[in-house]
């Protein structure tokens, strides 16, 4: 499993015993190869991040990791350089093996290989990468996660449980990921500043991604740059929020200070053609109970804002002004979470849209589409809630292409929206 950037990437592997490991890497199509070993060590789960350095940007390349005899092969394209208009193909979806519908016992997760059919650059895991505060313990389903972790150790089995689904792995090894977590890698609708589990959750989150965020290694936000026409803003909506009863206002963030400073910068400052923020909690649809909203919307059933309300809306708001009065354009906001498939524009100012993308469950409970909050001025253009479910993107100097596809592969919609 690999994290890339135009000249650089991080191999992840995992291995069965203490020990040195082997990682080689080359050009898909040359002979010539480089390598380096690390060790594997209890410690960190027997789990490796190995750091390639150097590498042709947009290019596909090939690696083999080894250890006690054993190997396994995958491969990856490394992203164009920032004035490359290269097209780029991405996959994102979340919400994998919720409700105790874990890996099933009669093909696994079956997902994974209609995805891996699309031959994606790469794929963006939009949160809830495990349930680790629900037990996999109902019939049909492979045995091994029937607990809730409460430790580290527990928080490791979990996400291990996941990874060896064999349709899973092999999507992994030839598909570059950039994951970012939302609530269940640690417990339903938390807030990091007041949950106990968060430090143990984040760690078996940032052994099992390979995250590639800075010198913070707590750091999860992120930007990665696909040539001259996509730009993604990995947003963090649970390490530094609030408490979710607080009260909206001024001072309620689900960012952080520091993360809202960096995404009001980055993105206005960015010259891809297309930028995509991606959110683990949708913008425009209402989560949680209203005296607890888990998302940024504060919206009840009917869509409508009440006086008082408990999300992120003054946050939100705030940032969309601020990307209006800078003149942002062919803005897209990527999400999961609500375990339905949507595309919606958004219009809160006249003149200034965006649209926001919404794919998911992978393997979990199957929800529907909803109210839209009224304040963003919303359109939904197509829902469809009941089915497993992932979204793609293509994206050429001209336009952005986006299909949502069932657990099959079936295309279920497609929208095509035109650059400004």
């Amino acid at each position: 499993m690999t994290e890339v950037r135009p000249t650089a990437a991080i191999v992840w592997a995992r291995v069965a015993t203490p020990g040195p490991v082997g990682v080689a890497v080359g050009v898909a199509d040359a002979s010539t190869e480089r390598s380096l070993t690390m060790p594997a060590t209890p410690e960190h789960d027997l789990i490796i991040h190995a750091a390639l350095e150097g590498l042709a940007p947009a290019t596909r390349h090939r690696y083999r990791v080894t250890h006690d005899g054993a190997s396994a092969e995958g491969t990856f394209s490394t992203a164009p350089m920032a004035e490359e208009p290269h097209r780029v193909r991405f996959l994102w979806s979340g919400d994998l093996g919720g409700a105790g519908l874990c890996r099933p016992s009669d093909g696994g997760y079956a997902i994974f290989r209609a995805m891996a059919r699309q031959r994606a650059d790469f794929f963006l895991f939009v949160g809830d990468t495990v349930y680790a505060d629900v037990a996999c313990n109902k019939p049909g389903t492979v045995r091994g996660a029937a607990f809730r972790a409460a430790t580290l150790a527990e928080f490791r089995a979990r996400h291990r449980y996941n990874r060896e689904d064999a349709a899973f792995q092999d999507f992994l090894r030839h598909t570059p990921v950039y994951a970012i977590w939302d609530d269940h890698e640690v417990r339903n609708d938390f807030a990091g500043p007041s949950e106990p589990l968060m430090p143990i959750g984040r760690q078996a989150f940032i052994e099992y991604w390979p995250v590639a965020a800075g010198p913070d290694p707590t750091r999860l936000h992120r930007a990665v740059r696909w040539g001259s026409l996509l730009e993604v803003f990995i947003l963090d909506t649970r390490q530094y929020r609030s408490d979710n009863g607080l009260p909206d206002g001024p001072a309620k963030t689900m960012l952080g200070a520091a993360q809202r400073q960096w995404l009001l910068e980055a993105v206005p400052a960015s010259t891809a053609t297309w930028k995509v923020v991606v959110s683990s909690v949708p913008l425009g649809i209402p989560t949680g109970r209203a005296e607890r909203r888990d998302g940024w919307s504060n919206a009840n059933v009917l869509g409508m804002t009440p006086e008082h309300g408990t999300g992120f809306v003054t946050e939100r708001d705030a940032i969309l002004a601020h990307f209006r009065s800078r003149g942002v354009r062919n803005l897209i906001v990527v999400a999961a979470d609500v375990h339905h498939a949507e595309l919606i524009r958004h219009e809160p100012h006249r003149g200034f849209t965006f649209h926001e993308m919404i794919a998911g469950p992978l393997s979990a409970s199957p929800g529907q589409p909803r109210p839209l909050d009224e304040r963003l001025g919303s359109r939904s253009l197509f829902g469809r809630g009941g089915v497993y479910n992932f979204g793609e993107v293509t994206i050429d100097p001209a336009y952005l292409a986006v299909r949502f596809l069932d657990d099959r592969g079936a295309v279920m919609f497609t929208h095509t929206i035109t650059a400004e």
